[in-house]
């Protein structure tokens, strides 16, 4: 994970596990919801509750299950920063394979018209900072 600048702990639950004991498909949408979370607490110094933001795009692709026994943990980046947008690329790890990976962007809207607004300039600042662009 060393090209990931972020990473955090996912502790999976057993309401996660679908009839096949494995961690339901779906549910891999929350964890890179609970690391867009972490980052943002960690990185930006905001709560996601303070973000007025939508997901534009999510992609997921499977390498293998993961079940409540694993370690996991994602890890993630963000390669860049457009206007308003936020792509993100994500690794989800059980122990030391990768499970899936991801790709999601997120959109700052303004609160009252639902239209792209610019991300802040102080967190467009610090995820610039972390990232190193």
């Amino acid at each position: 994970m060393d090209e990931f600048g972020y990473t955090t702990y996912i502790e999976p639950r057993y309401r996660d596990l679908d009839t096949m004991g494995h961690v339901n498909n779906a549910v891999y949408a929350t964890y890179l919801e609970q690391a867009r979370v972490d980052y943002s607490r960690d990185v930006i110094g905001i709560s996601l509750a303070e973000v007025s933001a939508v997901i534009a795009h999510l992609e997921i692709d499977y390498r293998r299950s993961i079940t409540v026994e694993d370690e996991v943990t994602v890890a993630m980046r963000v390669p860049e920063l457009g206007e308003s947008s936020v792509p993100m690329e994500h690794e989800i790890r059980a122990g030391d394979d990768v499970a899936a990976t991801a790709e999601v962007v997120q959109v700052f809207v303004d609160p009252e018209t639902g239209e792209p607004c610019p991300i802040p300039p102080a967190w467009r600042d610090r995820i610039a900072t972390h990232e190193g662009f």
